[in-house]
């Protein structure tokens, strides 16, 4: 599968078809595999943290969740095909799975969120298995606890119920370091860090209006919705300067 680096993260060059195409693989296979989606932000701090960027790089697939990164890629000749988003992706595994018979796990952010999120789901999806839920304030790897009793026991659950597939909302870095240490722990075919996406289930977040994602400025409704998101979205620029400044920024 062709990739292409951005400051050494190693992006999937594919479509949202062919990434769905690669998730229904991952699906017929009794194993775990791993999807992480990396944005400009993530990519910066990468760029400078060797651990995280290889956990990114040990993914079985890496999508670009960012718009940065779509143009970033693009200004040092190699363009990535186009930005594939982590909420997008979820809810194609969400429909996948209600179509095919998959279950769904629930992990990660505040319990009343999480909660009311496996309710929504169980409300305005009843042909879906959505077979369990837990928060992501338990004691473990994204905590700096790695092996807690806690995170035995949310490992444990889960091996229990063995979804098929999982959603971990604990934003980054924490999601990927927690998959790092813990997925092939888990009796599941397959684990996406998500980051709001739970969120946005539940109705606590909402996304951006379809013509703000249509024309790439999700960023700028954001930005408008929050204006404490100001020191995020300078981010951006941030990154495509030092693109042009580094030619050697994107392979």
């Amino acid at each position: 599968m062709d990739k292409v680096s951005i400051f050494g993260v190693n992006v999937f060059n594919i479509n949202f078809k062919e990434a769905i195409d690669i998730v229904k693989e991952f699906l017929k296979e009794d194993k775990i595999h791993t999807i992480v989606t990396p944005n400009t932000e993530i990519v910066v701090d990468a760029r400078d943290n060797a651990k995280l960027r290889d956990i990114l790089n040990s993914a079985d697939l890496s999508i670009a969740d960012g718009i940065g990164l779509i143009y970033g890629s693009k200004m040092r000749g190699k363009p990535l095909k186009e930005r594939v988003t982590g909420f997008d992706v979820s809810m194609e595994l969400l429909n996948i799975a209600e179509e095919e018979g998959y279950s769904v796990y629930l992990l990660g952010t505040k319990p009343e969120v999480v909660e009311k999120a496996y309710e929504n789901l169980k409300s305005t999806r009843p042909e879906l298995n959505v077979i369990g839920y837990h928060h992501g304030y338990f004691k473990g790897t994204h905590f700096g606890m790695a092996g807690h009793d806690e995170e035995i026991e949310v490992i444990d659950e889960i091996n229990r119920l063995k979804p098929d597939i999982i959603f971990l909302g604990l934003g980054y870095p924490k999601q990927e370091l927690w998959i790092e240490e813990n997925a092939k722990k888990l009796n599941s075919k397959l684990i996406i860090g998500n980051g709001g996406v739970i969120d946005i289930i539940a109705g606590e977040v909402k996304r951006a209006p379809d013509i703000f994602i249509k024309l790439n400025l999700e960023w700028f409704y954001r930005l408008i919705s929050d204006p404490s998101r100001i020191k995020r979205q300078v981010a951006i620029p941030k990154f495509l300067i030092s693109v042009m400044l580094d030619k050697n920024a994107v392979k």
